[in-house]
């Protein structure tokens, strides 16, 4: 096992007790994410995803049932999909290749990009929906320390609304909360 298969597996876990915590009729009440109701932020993950692996490194995951029609089981089809390729020890040997990031090998891509983007959303989802918001401490002070030296990169993306100001004392959840757009 990988330190990348590791952590899916501890992230994964934390979104999937979400997913399987919506109430019934909350999967369209309103998220975090300007625009989104909760069954938005399992379609962003389960949506974008497959397409950057098929294009940066052949993989085809396999696909679940509209999230529309059933949220829980896409998600889970989609992040055992996601496992199984990280628990493959042919994927260590496997690289990604994307314009913009260059070549970094398959489980570190999956790592930096995907496992942080499903810990993040695990809070919107958790919002959304009335459930525990609680994020480990740790992962957001390292994805917090990983992003703050990049914060124009990010903010040009376009994947990140604008930063909420939040008082310095703040405990690292809320920060990294605010440091993605959102108002913790």
């Amino acid at each position: 096992m990988t330190q990348a298969a590791d952590e899916h597996r501890t992230v994964a876990r934390v979104f999937t007790d979400r997913v399987r915590g919506v109430r019934p009729g909350a999967w369209d009440d309103p998220a975090p994410c300007e625009g989104w109701a909760a069954r938005d932020v399992v379609r962003h993950l389960v949506e974008w995803f497959p397409d950057f692996l098929k294009a940066g490194a052949g993989v085809d995951l396999p696909k679940g049932p509209p999230v529309d029609e059933d949220p829980v089981a896409a998600w889970t089809v989609h992040s055992d999909g996601v496992q199984a390729l990280l628990d493959d020890p042919a994927t260590a040997e496997k690289v990604l290749s994307n314009p913009h990031i260059g070549e970094v090998p398959l489980d570190q891509a999956v790592d930096r990009f995907y496992t942080a983007d499903v810990f993040m959303h695990t809070w919107d989802l958790a919002r959304a929906t009335g459930q525990e918001e609680r994020l480990d401490p740790d992962k957001c002070a390292q994805l917090l320390d990983g992003m703050l030296p990049i914060d124009d990169m990010l903010r040009q993306s376009g994947q990140y609304g604008p930063r909420v100001e939040v008082p310095d004392s703040a405990d690292v959840q809320t920060r990294l909360i605010a440091f993605i757009g959102r108002k913790p």
